[in-house]
């Protein structure tokens, strides 16, 4: 397998193919880069380069005792980006992965970096407080925590169907569409899922967004079940500069899946703008 290892010692899988202007891809809770394979495939064949992780703990990268937090995903990504040495790279990040990107450039800039995409991603921040009321209570994530560790097996089978929208009147989504969520969801080791929740639901990206001085777009579902356009990229496009978004009707938060055709078309007409 293609791995690097990081200064911890945890092993980070990854995936290098084509050849052009790179392209990297940050993946969403609790998945795999896997879930990125539609967009990879269709962008190496146009001629870039597509680099995928697996984040430490998930799909086959190692099951790291620590650095399941923001900080540590975000070392993960700069460790491949420069054991790869990756220059004017496009950061693609859904969902967790797109706070993954955020806290990068946060952490360690845009030397490397050309533009940013953000998709379905939980900046600014995802937990209700007091600097933001519109976000979700504590409860809805100690449902998630409560979920895996009792059955997460089931749990996963459950979440698949508001992922991608499959709970909503006349979606047509896919057993196989399902199925691969929960096999996705079921590599990520159990420790490494419950402290990612944490991570991506309590992190406040407000200072890292401010930091972005790439082109960056900002894409969503605006049936998002998971993470709720209003509260996050809508404000998320209000706090970087320049920031380019576009919203999709009645998609959900799994929309790579769901509205590939649309989703890579658009991520297409960015990168060659």
């Amino acid at each position: 397998m293609s791995t690097i290892t990081t200064k911890d010692g945890t092993l980070i899988y990854y995936k290098d193919w084509g050849k052009g202007p790179v392209v990297t891809f940050s993946h969403g809770w609790p998945l795999s880069s896997d879930a990125w394979d539609g967009q990879m495939l269709f962008l190496a064949q146009k001629g870039f380069r597509v680099v995928a992780h697996d984040r430490r703990g998930h799909g086959r990268s190692s099951q790291a005792w620590s650095g399941n937090d923001m900080d540590g995903y975000a070392d993960d990504l700069a460790a491949v980006i420069e054991a790869l040495d990756l220059k004017d790279a496009t950061l693609v990040g859904h969902s967790t992965g797109g706070g993954e990107v955020a806290r990068y450039i946060g952490r360690h800039g845009t030397k490397r970096v050309a533009k940013a995409v953000l998709v379905a991603a939980v900046p600014p921040i995802m937990l209700k407080t007091a600097a933001n009321p519109e976000g979700l209570p504590m409860e809805v994530f100690d449902k998630l925590r409560d979920g895996i560790t009792r059955d997460r097996s089931q749990f996963y089978k459950d979440l698949a169907r508001p992922f991608y929208g499959a709970n909503r009147s006349g979606a047509e989504v896919s057993q196989g569409t399902l199925d691969q969520f929960w096999l996705w969801s079921m590599q990520a080791g159990l420790k490494n899922a419950y402290e990612s929740i944490k991570a991506f639901s309590e992190t406040d990206f407000t200072g890292d967004l401010k930091k972005f001085d790439v082109p960056t777009l900002v894409m969503h579902g605006e049936d998002d079940q998971i993470v709720p356009v209003k509260d996050s990229a809508r404000k998320s496009a209000r706090l970087i500069k320049g920031a380019k978004d576009i919203y999709y009707p009645g998609a959900p938060h799994g929309l790579t899946a769901t509205h590939q055709d649309q989703v890579n078309a658009d991520l297409l007409a960015f990168l060659r703008s």
